[in-house]
């Protein structure tokens, strides 16, 4: 007989693993399906190993520029191989704590891949999973009372830009590479492509970024996504926008090349390898949507404000169903989805109120709506704007290039968005985060004392500077 259970999350990423503790939380018995690593692409193929590559990054840099705090060092070199290692040990350590967490939970993971089937003899409704097991043993059948889709996205390529692991690749097969190239073309300018583009920079590539669109990092505000660039540029990072691929890839004797047109006219590209960056599309093929009612959209399972999809006992979360692709978000959501299941009455999600992170060198963070959106949704606004170069922590560290750009109603002083790019400002947004959440005003953040020195100060100056009244600047 097959097993029953309260829950089954179909994908162990971060979205879905969050939701299953949740679930346990409140006295659901759960099940997990996950046919590679519970962690899913954040743990495994994303955020936590990019960013570990970053952090190296970064410290190789630093190390570079120790004379210029004094600390004399000669012959830095590095040793990629190690920073792969520490990679690797830092995914294996939080994947441990997954497992853990799992069992503490007293919840079941089944390693395989599942699909969802239409009514059958173990249910008068959709929602039975069959799960493939790779070493063909017999599908195994569990049937839950609400099915939670969890299964994540897969990098997206474009047509003729064939990935072959080797000269052509994604952000999955860069995080494996054994040896850095000497040149690399990264097409996309978005997120990941900038986040790629800083650390290969970092580490001695030679990098360039062909975009399609006139700005990089498109879904910024344009003053920090214009200073993004000009401070990438600085790192010997070449950057083409308004650039439309054209050709297939061509290998060539020392690599690969494209052709791309670009202000009307050909233009030839090459390069040791080619990172495709141009985002990602959801998981939804084969796992038994066709067995339902559930209606897709462009790719992305449709849901209402409380992930519910047109099965009332299935639900979607995280980047199957499109909008905001982050973990954090994804996870929030498993929380709500779940509770919603459960009659807890949850509150739906404000996402003008959730901040994006981008981990590049500089950072940049965000919370709520850029100029050109406040502008379009009608509001005068007024702007407040202000330097890390007149902080004082930021001399101190050795990086006072960005800003902070707060923006506010004039009509009634509401936060409408907060924009950084700085040090350290993936740490600070949250604070940004808060307010947006508490309705809080520029005054109101101005009335919080910020200690001296820190970076933090900078959020105090620019809500002053919202009136002219920064004291700094």
């Amino acid at each position: 007989m097959a097993k029953e259970y309260d829950l089954v999350v179909l994908g162990g990423g971060t979205g879905g693993y969050v939701a299953a503790i949740r679930a346990a939380q409140i006295g659901m018995q759960v099940a997990i399906v996950e046919k590679g690593n519970l962690g899913g692409t954040c743990l495994h193929k994303g955020c936590i190993p990019s960013k570990a590559l970053l952090r190296s990054a970064e410290v190789y840099k630093q190390t570079q520029d120790a004379g210029d705090y004094g600390v004399e060092t000669k012959d830095t070199t590095l040793n990629f191989p190690k920073v792969q290692e520490r990679k690797n040990g830092i995914v294996a350590k939080l994947h441990q704590g997954v497992q853990g967490l799992m069992k503490k939970g007293k919840i079941d993971v089944y390693n395989g891949f599942g699909r969802i089937l239409g009514p059958s003899i173990f249910s008068p409704m959709p929602g039975t999973i069959s799960i493939e097991h790779e070493n063909g043993d017999e599908n195994t059948m569990i049937v839950p009372k609400n099915v939670l889709i969890a299964t994540g996205s897969k990098p997206r390529t474009l047509p003729g830009l064939d990935i072959d692991g080797v000269h052509v690749i994604t952000s999955d097969e860069a995080l494996e590479m054994e040896v850095l190239p000497d040149s690399i073309l990264i097409v996309g300018g978005g997120v990941i492509g900038i986040e790629w583009a800083s650390m290969l920079a970092d580490f001695g590539v030679e990098v360039t970024v062909v975009e399609y669109l006139n700005q990089i990092l498109p879904t910024e505000d344009h003053d920090i996504a214009k200073e993004a660039e000009k401070l990438l540029k600085k790192k010997g990072i070449t950057f083409v926008k308004g650039a439309k691929v054209l050709s297939d890839t061509l290998e060539t004797k020392n690599g690969i090349s494209i052709e791309a047109e670009v202000n009307g006219e050909k233009q030839t590209y090459t390069a040791e390898k080619m990172l495709v960056s141009v985002g990602r599309e959801a998981n939804t093929q084969n796992i038994g949507l066709e067995n339902t009612d559930i209606v897709v959209e462009k790719g992305h399972i449709h849901t209402n404000t409380f992930f519910q999809t047109k099965e009332s006992h299935i639900y979607a979360i995280g980047d199957v169903i499109g909008g905001m692709q982050l973990a954090h978000v994804a996870s929030h959501e498993g929380i709500v989805a779940v509770e919603h299941m459960a009659d807890k009455d949850p509150l739906s999600i404000e996402y003008d109120n959730v901040p994006t992170c981008i981990y590049s060198n500089p950072e940049v963070a965000s919370v709520g709506l850029t100029e050109e959106q406040a502008k379009e949704k009608g509001f005068e606004i007024k702007i407040g704007k202000f330097p890390f170069q007149a902080i004082g922590k930021a001399l101190v560290f050795g990086e006072s290039e960005g800003f902070v750009k707060m923006i506010t109603n004039k009509a009634n002083e509401d936060l409408l968005g907060v924009h950084m790019i700085g040090p350290h400002v993936t740490d600070m947004i949250s604070e940004a985060g808060l307010a947006k959440v508490l309705d809080a005003t520029a005054w109101e953040i101005s009335h919080s004392i910020h200690p001296h020195p820190t970076l933090s100060e900078v959020m105090g100056e620019a809500a002053l500077a919202v009136d002219g009244n920064q004291i700094h600047g």
